[in-house]
């Protein structure tokens, strides 16, 4: 199976964002053992309830002054509120995708390097799924050999 490749979008503020493709190649679209395991908590400023956020505020819980979580998530090894779908089968998804908090966007399967999350496999295993195999290798930008250069 080919594996899709997550899509980085680094942000002005420094932070990072991952996407992942919405197709067969995805893992997460086959696990959702993250969203069932973490705490999914963040700072109140990303609710959409007025702040400039975009996280849906009825389907969080107040932690601190300055902290919410995703409902289900407050102790952790708590299903997300947001999950839709079975664990560990195909079509799992986030309903709120397009204003998931900033701890899932920037929860990835891979590191950087191409090489599984240590995260993202513990998760994985807890819930019965194998482990992610590393990314291939991309060819070098230009589809050419460096020689010569």
């Amino acid at each position: 199976m080919k594996h899709a490749r997550p899509i980085r979008s680094d942000q002005n503020d420094g932070r990072v964002f991952i996407d992942m493709p919405d197709d067969a190649g995805n893992p997460c679209t086959a696990c959702g053992a993250c969203c069932a395991y973490f705490r999914v908590s963040f700072y109140c400023g990303e609710l959409a309830d007025g702040s400039g956020g975009i996280v849906p505020a009825e389907l969080t819980r107040r932690i601190s002054a300055l902290l919410v979580c995703m409902q289900g998530t407050e102790k952790g090894r708590g299903r997300c509120i947001a999950l839709r779908g079975e664990l560990g089968q195909p079509g799992i998804a986030c309903s709120i995708y397009a204003q998931r908090p900033t701890p899932c966007r920037e929860f990835a399967p891979w590191l950087a390097d191409g090489t599984p999350s240590p995260d993202c496999q513990r998760v994985r295993a807890f819930i019965g799924l194998p482990p992610l195999p590393p990314l291939p290798s991309l060819p070098p930008a230009g589809g050419g050999s460096d020689e010569g250069v």
